[in-house]
């Protein structure tokens, strides 16, 4: 299979939503269930003052996610998907989202949480040091990164592990791992940020 050369443009997911409402099955798989239940145990806190969830989609992990946030911006680059996620979350008044394509629209604010949930491997190696750079700025002291990606194979810019292995790197200056884990499909790394 080859794989993108370059970051994965918005027509990309516009396209795989235009044929289907729930392309990667978020709504109705067992992996996905499993997965997002992974994720919110693996948050270190009960409650997050500001959350940052990059490629939303259709809401189905914002929705599980916001009870623990005070405020939580989701993010995602296609327009129909942004359109479930708000139908989703319309009970969750703590969430709030934008159309944005990161990392260079990046949210001016900053964040104790930011959640990349199988989207950093959509970006090539160039992207990934510019992610990390927008972390720097954005991410609180004290504040956790949580990186999720599928382990399996792709055409995407990077694999799970490149996409997570190069993140890590980028940002080790500053950010620290507190938490591996991994199935057979998946790998879950919780980064921190010290706390002065």
């Amino acid at each position: 299979m080859s794989r993108h050369a370059a970051s994965l443009p918005p027509d990309y997911f516009d396209a795989r939503y235009a044929v289907d409402p729930d392309p990667w099955r978020f709504a109705t798989s067992s992996y996905e269930r499993a997965k997002y239940a992974a994720t919110l145990a693996a948050l270190t806190r009960e409650r997050y003052v500001a959350a940052l969830e990059v490629g939303c989609s259709i809401g189905v992990l914002t929705h599980a996610l916001a009870p623990r946030c005070e405020a939580l911006l989701a993010l995602d680059v296609a327009e129909a998907a942004l359109a479930q996620a708000r139908a989703r979350c319309a009970d969750r008044p703590q969430v709030r989202f934008a159309r944005r394509r990161i990392p260079g629209a990046w949210p001016p604010e900053s964040f104790d949480l930011v959640l990349l949930s199988e989207v950093v491997y959509y970006l090539d190696a160039a992207d990934v040091a510019h992610l990390a750079a927008r972390l720097r700025a954005s991410l609180r002291p004290g504040g956790d990164v949580v990186l999720v990606h599928w382990t399996g194979e792709t055409d995407y810019p990077l694999s799970g592990d490149e996409a997570a292995e190069t993140l890590i790197a980028a940002a080790q200056d500053f950010l620290a791992v507190t938490h591996q884990s991994r199935t057979d499909a998946y790998r879950l790394d919780v980064l921190r940020r010290a706390a002065n």
